[in-house]
């Protein structure tokens, strides 16, 4: 353990320095130098057989550094007004809970149409394919089921409209057993 003190205390000024300039705070530095520390602790007898102790200290700090990116890289600062997002999602999954029953109330040709046009994103050319129709007239068989589909949810879950089009209020429905 002799060697680890000795390596450490030639290294550990200039480590620390180094760890300062890269993390902008002697704080954060500090944290970052004492489990480099640690991790040198924790080889016990195995880091006086390392050859190069300042190498394997910075190997350790870069190390630790990058690790410390990676994780502030991941972490996003969430904006004030985060709420009205969260209950706007809360509502548009509340609405989808309509649409099982609103599907099921459509003729067989409609749903057909929403259901692997939109709900399983089938391409409308492989749609018009599959139902023997010219692309323009799979398009406008989707475009009308679409509307369809919005009138019976406006109608059958009351679903009113702001002024952007943006869902601003419905009445929920019991779903079919």
């Amino acid at each position: 353990m002799n060697c680890l003190m000795t390596a450490w205390h030639q290294h550990e000024a200039e480590l620390r320095g180094w760890l300062r300039h890269r993390l902008g705070n002697p704080v954060d530095a500090e944290d970052m130098l004492q489990d480099v520390f640690l991790k040198a602790l924790r080889q016990g007898e195995r880091f006086c057989a390392i050859v190069d102790a300042r190498a394997w200290l910075y190997e350790v700090a870069r190390n630790a550094f990058a690790d410390r990116l990676r994780l502030a890289r991941n972490t996003v600062e969430l904006p004030e007004d985060i709420r009205a997002d969260l209950d706007e999602a809360a509502a548009v999954d509340s609405l989808a809970a309509c649409l099982p029953r609103v599907l099921s109330e459509l003729s067989p040709e409609d749903r057909e149409a929403i259901t692997l046009c939109d709900l399983e994103r089938l391409p409308q050319e492989e749609y018009a394919r599959r139902k023997g129709l010219s692309l323009p007239g799979a398009k406008s068989r989707v475009q009308r089921a679409r509307k369809r589909l919005r009138a019976q949810l406006t109608q059958a879950c009351q679903v009113r409209l702001d002024a952007a089009g943006q869902v601003s209020d419905f009445v929920p429905r019991a779903p079919l057993v």
